[in-house]
């Protein structure tokens, strides 16, 4: 049966071949006001995606006959725009990468937690919500067309494409480690293919930081819950732990012979670098830091101010601006390449619009 609640346009599919688990699954979400579809297998779980409207799946990795991996891949086949959540009751690193690169949207290991099921629940349905407004977005772009020059138009229109597969299954981890939502890296990728034109950047680089930049933070994935989520000021030794991640995102992408991927890992390991050399993970300064790095190193920095988060309030877009340009005693204009500052100074109003555009609530805070 399918219940009803506050959450009632947003129907949650549970596999699992467990009944007591199925059931606990089950009474769980419903609890929390979701619409809910039980399938004690893959099989059913197949026919009930050709029948009914499914916006998130939550389905057991070890099944008889069919197994959650192979279900998960005739889903990325067949509906690629529905999240899947995978679960094992084996906390085994292979076996969590092997479900990534096949498309799964999160894991969750057993006995699972009913935080962190409803958590990841949570963030598949907001998942759902940031592709629909993508759409939307799209289509405005495609009625004023006309209104715009034919080169900005089509680049914008390319941005808007980002839900690249492997963009979408790598983000999508770094995003949970991150406790953050899409609307973060899409933003990115949407910043930094203004500055790069801004900056009189050919066309393939465009397109290519706009498909490289969102992965910018995947080597999140490997820094420690208790230090990459802490509410509180970080320790010496943590802000250390937290440096690494730059080094991990690179080795997660490097090793791939394509130009774009090649790119994501340089801005992975760059994008903390200052121009003053004050930055790691290797203390670059100036043009010894890629490009790439240098304008999403701006780009991040803005939005990380006009958020919300746990440990602070959001600034005002000209607050941000501000400190970006004058700075406030902890950034400063020297981090910052003076070019790609200048670019930022011209296209601003762009960011702003930006940010509004993925946050309908009008309000300065983390989606």
């Amino acid at each position: 049966m399918i219940g009803r609640g506050k959450h009632s346009e947003n129907a949650i599919l549970v596999v699992d071949d467990e009944p007591f688990i199925l059931d606990a699954l089950s009474c769980l979400l419903k609890d929390q006001g979701y619409p809910v579809i039980a399938c004690c297998g893959a099989r059913d779980a197949t026919k009930t995606l050709e029948s009914l409207r499914v916006d998130v799946v939550l389905a057991d990795i070890k099944m008889p006959h069919v197994s959650g991996l192979d279900l998960l891949e005739e889903i990325r086949r067949e509906h690629p725009e529905i999240p899947v959540i995978l679960m094992t009751g084996h906390a085994d690193m292979n076996v969590a990468i092997t479900a990534v690169k096949k498309g799964a949207f999160d894991f969750i290991v057993k006995p699972y937690k009913s935080v962190h099921v409803l958590h990841s629940v949570e963030r598949a349905v907001e998942y759902n919500r940031l592709i629909r407004m993508e759409r939307d977005y799209k289509r405005m772009l495609e009625e004023t067309v006309n209104e715009r020059t034919k080169e900005l138009a089509d680049a914008l229109l390319m941005v808007r494409s980002l839900n690249n597969e492997i963009v979408q299954c790598l983000t999508a981890v770094a995003e949970y480690k991150d406790n953050e939502t899409g609307a973060h890296n899409i933003r990115i990728g949407l910043y930094s293919s203004i500055m790069a034109q801004a900056l009189d950047m050919p066309s393939d680089f465009v397109e290519t930081i706009s498909f490289a930049s969102p992965m910018h933070d995947i080597g999140k994935i490997g820094i420690p819950d208790n230090i990459l989520l802490k509410k509180g000021p970080l320790t010496p030794n943590e802000f250390e732990v937290i440096k690494t991640h730059t080094i991990m995102g690179e080795n997660i992408l490097k090793g791939s012979r394509h130009p774009k991927m090649q790119m994501a890992a340089r801005i992975a390991l760059n994008h903390h670098e200052r121009w003053d050399g004050t930055g790691y993970p290797k203390g670059l300064r100036a043009e010894e830091i890629p490009l790439e790095g240098r304008i999403v190193m701006i780009c991040d920095q803005y939005d990380a101010l006009v958020s919300r988060r746990p440990y602070k309030a959001p600034m005002s877009h000209d607050e941000a601006v501000k400190v970006i340009l004058e700075g406030d005693g902890r950034t400063l204009p020297g981090h910052f390449d003076p070019k790609v500052v200048e670019a930022f100074s011209v296209t601003a109003p762009s960011f702003d619009r930006i940010y509004r555009t993925s946050n309908p609530e009008g309000e300065r805070q983390s989606l």
